[in-house]
């Protein structure tokens, strides 16, 4: 991995049931309980609004891709003022707002293969109805936060001239049953995530970290990747400037101006969210994971971990296996 966005599919990973796919007739409105940290969602066919609790409603055109962060709850509707019908759990279970159990496939609760409508007549564009398609991520870690922490609690991506090549492989594997397609949706899902964030950075006005941006310049995006490629390796700010074929003043100062921090404190945060999921993934020892991240024992990376962190490192462990109330 030589970039924060790429060290995201590392931490992050489709949960249970990767997409949902679900048929809509107008009136039409799902809230989700689900508490995912990261969600997908697209209109294949026809438009939505997403409600979040604490904002203004966004729509969703057919073919915008919206980025939506967790886990608070949010709505998706044919229209901001239309109340949720059914209710969307962790567990992909479906119920009433009064707690009933939601069983078949019910026109706002249910999934049909893409184009096949609840009466089996098939969908065009102009029919009023909707395909929504909505996919979930688990999400955890010191790298996942860095990137996710940079977006609003729904991040859009507008269509543009052309489909998004990502949504029609991924309308076409679900349309088929075949061996391994569990395996390719999951890839996708992937792809789809990693695509429209850097789109969504790319876009004017959306305000990308300082990090993402930095790796278009030539001298410290060389740098960058370099301390996210190998980060055990004893850097200094003379061996980056080296690297990256700048003298080290002009470095140093052309990498704090476009990240924000100087090479060495980027350095020791890269070092450290990589340090603390190793921690929370793995069983490796502190001593292991202080030479894997760049230390060069376990009381130097403590030292630095509870600088940064404000706790040890096995506290730090301890915290991260306590499973979620």
């Amino acid at each position: 991995m030589d970039d924060a966005l790429s060290s995201l599919l590392h931490g992050v990973r489709p949960r249970g049931a990767i997409f949902n796919q679900s048929v809509l007739d107008p009136p039409w409105g799902l809230r989700f309980l689900d508490r995912a940290p990261v969600s997908v969602l697209s209109a294949l066919v026809g438009d939505a609004w997403i409600v979040p609790d604490d904002g203004d409603p966004v729509p969703l055109r057919r073919g915008d891709i919206a980025i939506v962060t967790g886990p608070e709850p949010y709505t998706v509707a044919d229209s901001p003022g239309t109340p949720p019908q059914a209710l969307v759990h962790g567990d992909d279970r479906c119920t009433t707002p009064e707690g009933a159990l939601v069983l078949g496939d019910l026109p706002w609760c249910g999934s049909d293969p893409l184009g096949g409508g609840p009466d089996g007549s098939g969908r065009s564009l102009d029919d009023p109805g909707a395909v929504l398609l909505k996919g979930s991520y688990q999400a955890g870690g010191s790298v996942s936060r860095r990137v996710l922490g940079a977006l609003p609690r729904i991040a859009l991506v507008p269509s543009g001239p052309d489909d998004c090549p990502t949504l029609m492989m991924i309308e076409k594997e679900i349309a088929r049953d075949v061996p391994g397609q569990q395996a390719v949706l999951d890839r996708l899902l992937d792809l789809l995530l990693v695509s429209s964030l850097r789109e969504w950075f790319e876009l004017p006005g959306a305000h990308a970290p300082a990090w993402y941006s930095a790796h278009a310049d030539p001298v410290v995006g060389r740098a960058l990747k370099l301390i996210h490629g190998d980060p055990a390796r004893p850097w200094t700010v003379g061996a980056l400037a080296a690297e990256a074929g700048a003298s080290r003043a002009r470095f140093a100062r052309r990498f704090t101006d476009l990240v924000g921090q100087s090479p060495m404190a980027y350095l020791t945060e890269w070092r450290i969210c990589w340090a603390a999921d190793l921690l929370a993934t793995t069983d490796a020892t502190v001593d292991a994971v202080s030479h894997r991240v760049g230390y060069a024992n376990a009381y130097a990376l403590s030292v630095a971990f509870k600088r940064t962190m404000g706790l040890r490192p096995t506290e730090h462990r301890a915290l991260a296996r306590v499973p979620a109330a």
